[in-house]
């Protein structure tokens, strides 16, 4: 069975409820309970849960099929029709059987037990670069041995929308997948402290709930938190999970956990900074230019709607703060050229005009040395320890000359100041480099190319 719009159901009910005013509340009951239970090449079959929305079926059928389709088509590139049933007639009429196989039941299964896993993230589609190949690695290994041994607790941290989430997920599904002997539970802070809420309130009548909250989060093998930073100034519920934590730690028990800080800038008690720092906490960067261009070239190749590398340059080098503005700017170009339909080629201008709102000069990633020095390293691969070092072989000499020049070029530092930021001995040596650089440019093929690529990941012209 296809899965591909299975595995983007997530950004396919997003991008509808953001492009047609889908209320809030409408798409918590109606479309977040909405499932997959048939996917082929021309066709897909959603289910309607009645048990939260009620027999809706022709409502959405006649306000919603086109949007959808639509939505489909432009986050997928996947032209098909859009037929809902409720659950209760998939399971009472034909039967589940008559919809999936012994494979696709398991994995059916698994989703009615782990709800979370209908994102379809996992590490099969984690598109990894410089800037989150030491996150992934550290995932992969503790998804393949999830006996607390390893990385314990594994503390991924980023801004939003860097993968984090699909990280979780993606350890999350390969452990059910790889060991079902595994108990495994996944959360959200802000899921984990309206339970802590509930059960607080419950408890004064059944003094049991606090007990089956702890007994939930406490009785597994794996636990994984997303968004930690959302349980600071919570008291009631951090203090909860500081006892959930410290208990399964001393059980050897595994503890993933996600936030948008490292340990060391939480505003937690210095004892629990030290725990999640001990096992392996771990940054994830905003992607860098190939790694934006790869991501959008797989979306690519499951598009029949093809873009010129051309735009899908301008696209990267301009929405890469984080993967999800980069996908969503890829989404609206896809949606601006067939809502104006475009019969050429989408152009530059109409890429602008898409994404007007979304990219502007207050948008661009500030400039600084340390930024610079950072791109070049990545783009030359070369330590960054090396090229502030006194070392002058070939291999470092020529990207620290670039790094003097592109300083000088884009940001206000003196010649003097880049020096100090390079560790050279004073202004003269930039001074050199960069004429040397200048003077370089009017002959050497290789390093106009160069420094084209490298204005391109720094997002200047």
């Amino acid at each position: 069975m296809e899965t591909v719009i299975q595995d983007n159901w997530t950004q396919i009910i997003e991008f509808l409820k953001d492009n047609y005013d889908v209320l809030d509340i409408l798409y918590r009951t109606w479309f977040q309970p909405m499932t997959i239970i048939s996917e082929s090449e021309h066709e897909v079959v959603v289910a309607i849960d009645e048990s939260k929305s009620g027999d809706i079926t022709n409502f959405i059928d006649k306000r919603y099929k086109v949007p959808l389709q639509i939505s489909i088509e432009a986050i997928t590139g996947r032209s098909v029709s859009v037929s809902f049933v409720t659950r209760n007639n998939v399971s009472s009429s034909e039967g589940v059987s008559s919809y999936y196989n012994e494979e696709e039941q398991k994995q059916r299964s698994l989703l009615e037990k782990y709800p979370f896993l209908r994102s379809g993230q996992s590490f099969d589609n984690f598109i990894v670069g410089p800037s989150n190949q030491l996150a992934h690695a550290a995932a992969v290994a503790v998804a393949e041995n999830p006996n607390g041994q390893l990385y314990n607790p594994l503390y991924l941290y980023s801004g939003p929308g860097l993968g984090k989430t699909h990280l979780m997920h993606s350890i999350s599904r390969h452990i059910l997948e790889h060991h079902p002997e595994y108990k495994l539970l996944y959360s959200t802070s802000e899921n984990f402290t309206n339970e802590v809420i509930t059960a607080i309130r419950e408890n004064k009548e059944n003094q049991s709930a606090m007990i089956n909250l702890r007994n939930k989060y406490r009785n597994v093998d794996v636990l994984l938190i997303d968004d930690i930073q959302f349980l600071i100034g919570k008291d009631s519920s951090l203090e909860e999970f500081f006892h959930t934590f410290e208990e399964l730690f001393q059980a050897s028990k595994q503890l993933i956990i996600s936030g948008e800080k490292p340990p060391s800038e939480l505003k937690i008690e210095e004892r629990y900074r030290t725990r999640f720092s001990t096992g392996m906490p771990v940054d994830i960067n905003p992607p860098d230019y190939e790694t934006a261009m790869a991501i959008l070239r797989i979306k690519q190749e499951k598009s029949d709607f093809q873009i010129k590398d051309e735009i899908l340059s301008y696209i990267a080098s301009n929405a890469r703060h984080s993967i999800r503005e980069l996908e969503g700017a890829y989404n609206r170009v896809i949606l601006y050229s067939r809502m104006s339909m475009a019969t050429d080629d989408i152009t530059i201008e109409m890429a602008e005009n898409a994404l007007k709102d979304i990219i502007s000069d207050e948008s661009s990633v500030r400039l600084t040395a340390d930024y610079i020095i950072d791109v070049i390293c990545n783009h030359y691969n070369v330590d960054k320890e090396k090229l502030l070092s006194e070392k002058r072989t070939q291999d470092l000499t020529i990207p620290r000359q670039i790094c003097m020049y592109l300083c000088s070029e884009y940001t206000t530092l003196t010649q003097q100041q880049i020096a100090d930021k390079l560790n050279r001995s004073n202004h003269t040596t930039v001074k050199h480099g960069i004429d040397k650089i200048k003077a370089d440019l009017k002959t050497d093929n290789e390093l106009q190319s160069d420094i084209i690529m490298l204005k391109k990941k720094l997002n200047v012209q």
